[in-house]
């Protein structure tokens, strides 16, 4: 496996793009291009969590997929010499362009990486996943084919527990408790500039209101149980994509609360992130990219047969 670490944005170090490109031989693709999984962590775009980076990237690539795992601006994270205000470091439209910037660096090495750039996933978690979607919902328009050229189209989405609409954000926060209010307002001013936002802005940041029949066919899952983005973020997009008739998978698990990653000993911080039944996302996930992304396997020599 080739691991490499490639700063996005000159001499910022806190933009990376890490490589999960795995080896090759005679006896596996021989030569031929893999499909590849696009990693962007959670973090309310004030950090990049490590639980949704590396051990997501190790689990796709034990499917037999590259993987790569981006570390997009964010209001936390800052090493560079000429630093902006910390307001500017997560606003929109700076993570999104990260990721079209990340998928054209895929696209410009794909012959060296082995790379198909056809049957290239996004994936994504909380506001990673937000991210995500905003990238599958945009990769053609302006914001992203002005500040990186021609956009990547994905081939496509996987969104877990992501935030698709963030009017619901700004308008529902009331409805919350304190801690989880006082999170959503941080996380909507972290990525939005402001703590009152405009509805033009909070529109042009929902993936569930502005997704088009150029959007990829998407794999979406949740937890009933979490209190923080609730299902109906994942309902809505649903919702959204059913009507434009793009391809989707919705899950909607019972237990489980934000964050959960893997839901696994892999990605646990503490017991209350292993979950037997959300867990599962991982082999739907598979399961329904495989229909989509089934690997070019090279015919059996005459000795195997």
């Amino acid at each position: 496996m080739k691991i490499e670490r490639i700063p996005l944005r000159g001499r910022r170090e806190d933009v990376t793009l890490t490589t999960y490109v795995l080896d090759d031989s005679a006896e596996l693709l021989d030569g031929a291009a893999r499909p590849a999984v696009l990693i962007l962590p959670g973090g309310g775009y004030l950090s990049c969590s490590d639980r949704e980076g590396e051990p997501i990237a190790m689990a796709f690539a034990s499917l037999g997929y590259h993987a790569f795992v981006l570390r997009y601006s964010v209001y936390g994270e800052s090493d560079w010499s000429k630093p902006i205000e910390p307001r500017e470091r997560s606003q929109y439209p700076r993570p999104l362009v990260d990721v079209g910037l990340a998928m054209r660096e895929i696209r410009e090495r794909a012959g060296e990486w082995r790379v198909d750039v056809d049957r290239v996933a996004v994936c994504g978690f909380s506001a990673g996943g937000h991210n995500a979607a905003m990238y599958a919902t945009n990769w053609d328009k302006p914001v992203i084919t002005d500040a990186v050229g021609e956009g990547l189209r994905p081939a496509a989405l996987i969104a877990a527990y992501a935030v698709t609409d963030y009017v619901d954000v700004v308008e529902r926060a009331g409805e919350m408790a304190d801690r989880e209010r006082t999170m959503r307002l941080a996380i909507a001013t972290a990525y939005l500039g402001t703590s009152a936002p405009s509805q033009e802005a909070l529109i042009a940041a929902s993936p569930a209101l502005i997704a088009d029949e150029s959007t990829p066919p998407s794999f979406l899952w949740s937890t009933a149980g979490d209190t923080l983005v609730p299902a109906r973020h994942s309902m809505r997009l649903a919702a959204r994509l059913a009507d434009l008739g793009v391809p989707y998978e919705l899950h909607v698990y019972e237990q489980g609360r934000h964050g959960l990653s893997l839901a696994t000993q892999a990605t646990a911080g503490s017991h209350g992130d292993l979950e037997p039944r959300p867990a599962d996302w991982l082999r739907q996930a598979a399961s329904w990219l495989e229909a989509r992304f089934a690997l070019d396997v090279p015919a059996l020599s005459h000795w195997e047969r």
